[in-house]
């Protein structure tokens, strides 16, 4: 009779071991980075642009993966972007994780304040130094919180078309990516959400910096409405949005709605379709977890970037060869495979990797560990007349070609599970 109890005991534990046994473990964590008193908010290069009211809050919020020795984090924070010399100095305060692995992207706010140290013409410039400094700090600080939130977890995965009117291209209406990826995290001990990750291409800029309004734009919204819904921490990691891929916020009548109710109108549906794409994805219990990376050098060749860059009282380290140096991360988590890209890729270079890419779950991190301006292939560059804008905000024509097949290298010397 002992034996019998010590064996349906033994296998008892050997059936629920894959469960409360894993070694994968996510914790989560979110910091306010409103500015008080508000500060002026960029939308693109030259001085900010004075605001009266905010809509919502601008947040950072991380999330950290842990399996055996294996740690990494991914960060959102809502700007236009992170250029890697803030995000070298976030990393700088987080020990317990390797750099390389800390992966930082923003959701592209155009309604924050500047976090690039933008000039304009005669070199002078409106960022605020101490904001940058909060903003290092509280990030800092919730990837560190994450990190100490980690528990037993396993997680879901899902790609699928994103329904509804979301996101356009202004250039080309129909030439977008409308696949929407989710990645959700979830507690072993009781089954509540810990996080929920959405990646998606779309430009938040409903409002857009010249309403005298600093939010988070659309993004708040979607935030809110996961968090309300499931709880935990919804963070958004942007994609190729480049060229140009932005809110559908157009009227019948040939205008535009740029007020916050459409923020909550698109930011709501986009939160509703993720939710739907991942509400059936099969649960993955003790995934694997990789991070690999390549060390690129994108030359500059065009004129404004090497202005902004030559001007700004951040301090770019651009070599006298006029080159910049970047990292691209792929990561493996479960059936996700997840590549970074340091600018706003066109739609083609976006579809064109995640098809190369070996799983059925691909995702793209757009302006992620860098925020170098557009990035498009050569045969596009300085090709139509619709290009010029995003043309000269690039660094060049060379620097779809090298993103692209340092991607290819990386996909091909990490395969991964799916």
């Amino acid at each position: 009779m002992v034996k019998y109890i010590l064996k349906h005991l033994l296998l008892s534990l050997l059936i629920f071991q894959p469960i409360y046994g894993s070694s994968f473990k996510a914790g989560a964590a979110n910091r306010i980075i409103t500015p008080e008193p508000l500060l002026p908010v960029s939308g693109g290069v030259g001085i900010p642009n004075p605001v009266t009211v905010k809509k919502g809050e601008l947040t950072s919020r991380a999330l950290v993966l842990v399996k055996d020795d294996t740690k990494i984090a991914i960060v959102s924070i809502d700007n236009l972007g992170v250029p890697k010399i803030i995000g070298d100095r976030i990393r700088d305060l987080v020990p317990e994780i390797e750099p390389e692995n800390i992966i930082i992207g923003v959701t592209h706010t155009h309604s924050a304040p500047d976090l690039y140290g933008f000039a304009d013409e005669k070199g002078n410039s409106g960022t605020d130094l101490k904001y940058i400094e909060f903003v290092i700090q509280q990030t800092a600080d919730a990837i560190n919180e994450a990190l100490t939130n980690i528990q037993s977890s396993y997680l879901k995965i899902a790609v699928g078309k994103a329904n509804g009117k979301i996101a356009y291209n202004a250039y080309a209406p129909q030439l977008y990516d409308p696949r929407c990826g989710v990645i959700q995290l979830v507690s072993n001990s009781n089954n509540k959400v810990i996080s929920t990750l959405v990646n998606y291409a779309i430009h938040p800029e409903v409002i857009g910096s010249n309403r005298g309004i600093l939010t988070p734009d659309l993004i708040g919204p979607l935030y809110n409405r996961i968090e309300s819904k499931i709880g935990g921490i919804a963070i958004f990691m942007n994609s190729a949005q480049g060229g140009m891929v932005t809110a559908d916020n157009r009227l019948e009548n040939g205008k535009e709605a740029n007020d916050w109710n459409e923020c909550v109108r698109i930011g709501e549906l986009l939160a509703d379709e993720a939710l739907r794409i991942i509400s059936k994805a099969t649960v993955q219990k003790d995934p694997v977890i990789n991070s690999a990376y390549k060390e690129i050098n994108l030359p500059v060749d065009s004129d404004l970037m090497k202005f902004i860059l030559k001007n700004s009282i951040l301090n770019y380290q651009i070599s006298n060869s006029e080159v910049v140096k970047t990292r691209m991360n792929l990561l493996n988590i479960g059936t996700a495979q997840i590549l970074t890209i340091p600018g706003e890729a066109l739609p083609n270079i976006g579809f064109y990797l995640k098809r190369k890419m070996k799983t059925n779950n691909p995702f793209l991190f757009g302006l992620t560990n860098d925020a170098y301006g557009y990035i498009l292939t050569k045969e596009d560059f300085n090709s139509f007349e619709r290009y010029n804008y995003i043309t000269r905000t690039s660094l060049g024509e060379k620097t779809g070609e090298i993103i692209i097949n340092k991607a290819l290298q990386l996909i091909k010397e990490n395969p991964g599970s799916d």
